[in-house]
């Protein structure tokens, strides 16, 4: 994938408390109709914004967050390969 289409975010913390202001404002506008009316369905779009559009583009943000620097994509002539990225140990 191009830097353009990944979902995934700088560090893990932070992708997690994107998750949690998302789904948090999500549930929140769904629970809070009985309290305050329709007003509460406005939290909805701040939760879309956090998730970055949809709870699965967060899903798939939060895999790339995880194997970001873990997994490595070659591509020679229309062929792609996904391996393990080796990393040096220095001692």
């Amino acid at each position: 994938m191009t830097d353009r289409r990944s979902f995934a975010s700088t560090s893990l913390p932070r992708h997690l408390a994107r998750g949690a202001l998302g789904f948090g404002a999500l549930a929140g506008s769904v629970l809070l109709i009985p309290v305050v009316g329709p007003v509460g369905l406005l939290l909805a779009p701040l939760g879309l914004l956090a998730l970055r559009g949809c709870p699965m583009c967060w899903a798939i943000g939060l895999l790339q967050t995880i194997s970001n620097g873990r997994l490595r994509r070659s591509c020679v002539d229309g062929h792609c390969e996904l391996s393990v990225a080796r990393h040096t140990r220095s001692t």
